[in-house]
């Protein structure tokens, strides 16, 4: 059986032309900087985490508190109209038991990320975080957390400020 190949429209470059100088190449190191603006609602809720706090916005349109916070409700599109602060406690609803790392490498133990369902937060406005002082077999589904913050010099404006989330005794 023959498989015929199809060939594409154009002219095949080789590295002879490369090195010829018949291809216009540009051997430069690039310095490409950026900024990135979190804008209004987000720039809010980092700059409560860095006070240890979480805030979120109240949708006038459902009345659904959305966290992390943003300016329109997804659901009704309307204008949020109202900041509130919620509590650094939750719930877990969903979470993993991981031997790999984000960048694939090996974990002789394991990270715990979960969503945590925040309280005072409309169902369904999780947040993904990590879990500690924890061992995996106790995770469970349902398990009540408390957010274990940085000190207030360590912290930066990031949801790393939590360090991350461990059982509430009783709960």
């Amino acid at each position: 059986m023959t498989v015929k190949i199809k060939e594409w429209p154009g002219t095949a470059l080789s590295s002879r032309d490369i090195e010829e100088g018949r291809v216009l190449t540009v051997r430069h190191k690039l310095k490409a900087e950026y900024a990135w603006d979190a804008g209004v609602a987000i720039g809010r809720y980092l700059r409560e985490l860095k006070n240890g706090r979480l805030v979120a916005r109240r949708c006038g349109g459902c009345d659904r508190i959305l966290l992390p916070p943003r300016m329109f409700c997804e659901q009704c599109f309307v204008p949020t109209d109202e900041w509130v602060y919620v509590e650094d406690t939750g719930t877990v609803n969903t979470f993993s038991i991981c031997y790999v790392r984000w960048d694939v490498a090996r974990l002789k133990e394991p990270l715990l990320p979960a969503v945590i369902n925040v309280d005072g937060a409309s169902p369904g406005m999780g947040i993904l975080h990590l879990l500690g002082e924890v061992r995996p077999e106790d995770v469970h589904i349902g398990m009540r957390v408390r957010a274990v913050w940085k000190s207030p010099g360590e912290r930066e404006g990031a949801i790393t400020d939590i360090k991350y989330w461990k059982p509430v005794q009783g709960g």
